[in-house]
């Protein structure tokens, strides 16, 4: 059975079972307003990935390392719940 945090916030997979990708995960409960950027595209730290929007204040998602968009999972207009997986880059 899954304890309260564990719920809240799905493990990080440890980077070498994924290739060192970096998985990027929503912080708070919001709709995702845009997506900035698609897969394969080259992104560099701090490069917006997505802006959700949330009690109509917009708040980018960017990304915590340089590498390739290797996957998005999600779309305009979804509802992401804190830590849900938003982006990977690889």
């Amino acid at each position: 059975m899954l304890r309260g945090a564990e719920r809240m916030h799905p493990p990080r997979r440890d980077p070498e079972e994924i290739g060192m990708a970096d998985e990027v995960r929503a912080e708070m409960v919001a709709n995702v307003w845009k997506i900035t950027t698609q897969v394969g595209a080259e992104v560099n730290e701090g490069d917006t990935l997505v802006i959700l929007e949330s009690m109509k204040m917009e708040i980018p998602v960017v990304a915590e390392s340089e590498g390739t968009v290797s996957q998005i999972s999600v779309h305009e207009g979804d509802v992401v719940q804190e830590g849900d997986l938003i982006a990977v880059i690889g």
